[in-house]
């Protein structure tokens, strides 16, 4: 019931844009500004924060948000962030959660990894259909938005961003993910589900076009990240 509660404390639209403000910054977020973004009165704002607060969706705490410290630093304003538990609701109740990480189980027990990572990428290219590789990172983010990733743009040119890894794209920008559709069973066995996550994302986006997905984990985020390929520098 409990899950059933939190999800039901969306259906408010404001509540829900509010919601949708704070999961898509992936950081602490203030009332004034998730009230100005989604237009409504601070005040309304604090009151539906708080509702989805004490509906286990958004973790809350307080912070000086003038990043000084000190005397006349003012006083600390209440922030949320999504929280990182799930919620799901299933009608007559299903665990296709427990099917996923025996089948994970059974599958790394046996060395399955590369025929996993086969299928993964046979099921990216079937979703993909007769479409083209993606063209370029917006179409790639497009696609990857569809599916429930939450990508957003990390770096450029002018920041000459590099991974840790020591690897940027074409033009020094990444695409990174917020959400792993995959994450409660990538947490139980990160090299099998993750290994399956690129190879899906290779076939989803396509290997040979002029966006490539790559191994690039971060606490947090999805594991696979998406940058233009060096073949694409112009």
């Amino acid at each position: 019931m409990e899950d059933i509660e939190a999800i039901a404390a969306l259906q408010d639209p404001v509540r829900r844009r509010l919601y949708e403000y704070v999961a898509a910054q992936g950081r602490e977020v203030g009332r004034n500004e998730a009230a100005e973004a989604v237009g409504v009165a601070r005040t309304l704002a604090a009151h539906h924060l708080d509702r989805l607060t004490e509906a286990g969706l958004l973790d809350s705490g307080s912070r000086r948000l003038t990043g000084r410290s000190g005397p006349g630093a003012g006083r600390p304003a209440k922030v949320y962030t999504r929280t990182r538990a799930e919620r799901s609701v299933s009608l007559p109740a299903r665990d296709y959660r427990t099917a996923a990480e025996l089948l994970a189980e059974a599958a790394e027990e046996a060395g399955l990894d590369a025929g996993l990572r086969t299928a993964a990428r046979r099921r990216g290219e079937a979703l993909r259909g007769p479409a083209s590789p993606c063209g370029d990172l917006e179409e790639a983010m497009e696609v990857l938005a569809a599916r429930g990733y939450e990508p957003h743009v990390e770096g450029g040119k002018e920041e000459e961003a590099e991974s840790p890894g020591g690897e940027a794209g074409a033009d020094g920008r990444v695409v990174r993910m917020r959400n792993c559709p995959f994450h409660a069973v990538a947490e139980r066995f990160p090299p099998l589900v993750c290994g399956m996550n690129l190879a899906l994302l290779e076939g989803l986006l396509g290997a040979d076009g002029p966006v490539r997905a790559r191994m690039d984990a971060r606490p947090g985020e999805c594991c696979v990240v998406v940058e233009n390929s060096k073949n694409n520098e112009r």
